[in-house]
């Protein structure tokens, strides 16, 4: 796999993700492309974008998704009533 030569993560800015971009990095010797979805998880999104700077990465891309989120998954779950974790 030494012909690698760019990959898309897609990227949270956690722990996983960070340790997977530097992994990829050292064992490749690849571009690393990050996405983020933004969801609506608030004030996660920036840090995430900060951390992939920090570790070189040129391209990142965080698409707000949550419309599609709400429309796709959200709104049918609520149709199917769902429930979650044992409660609605």
């Amino acid at each position: 796999m030494s012909d690698i030569k760019k990959v898309v993560l897609a990227y949270s800015g956690g722990l996983d993700t960070s340790v997977i971009v530097k992994w990829l990095q050292e064992s490749y010797q690849c571009e690393v492309v990050t996405f983020t979805a933004d969801l609506g998880q608030g004030e996660e999104v920036e840090p995430a974008r900060a951390k992939a700077q920090a570790m070189g990465i040129k391209e990142i891309y965080i698409e707000d998704l949550r419309e599609e989120f709400v429309r796709d998954f959200v709104y049918p779950m609520f149709r199917a009533n769902t429930i979650y974790e044992g409660e609605y």
